[in-house]
């Protein structure tokens, strides 16, 4: 029980991709709140790239209990060319659904 609860208190990273659609403008990013991240992408509430972009889909995701590892895979994701990040995203997401209501449920 306590691990449990140990568990649930940890704090948890992501990092993400957000898509304008299939094969389209790409964005990757890196937060401790996927949920209010994304949410704040859709309604264009960060300003800047995304934004800019229309890129809201939500289209890959991972997960991480230590900053460093999601900070570490954020910037090697970025560094990748454009064929990496696909087969990156298709790997797990064939058809660039939007995964936003799957992590809000």
């Amino acid at each position: 029980m306590v691990l449990l609860l140990w568990i649930l208190c940890m704090k948890q990273y992501y990092v993400y991709t957000l898509a304008s659609q299939k094969n389209g403008t790409l964005y990757i990013g890196m937060t401790s709140d996927l949920i209010k991240r994304v949410y704040d992408h859709k309604q264009n509430l960060i300003d800047g790239f995304s934004k800019k972009y229309s890129v809201h889909h939500l289209v890959y995701y991972e997960h991480y209990i230590e900053v460093d590892e999601s900070i570490l895979r954020e910037k090697q994701i970025k560094k990748w060319n454009r064929k990496w990040k696909i087969r990156l995203i298709e790997e797990k997401n064939l058809g660039w659904s939007d995964l936003y209501d799957e992590i809000v449920q």
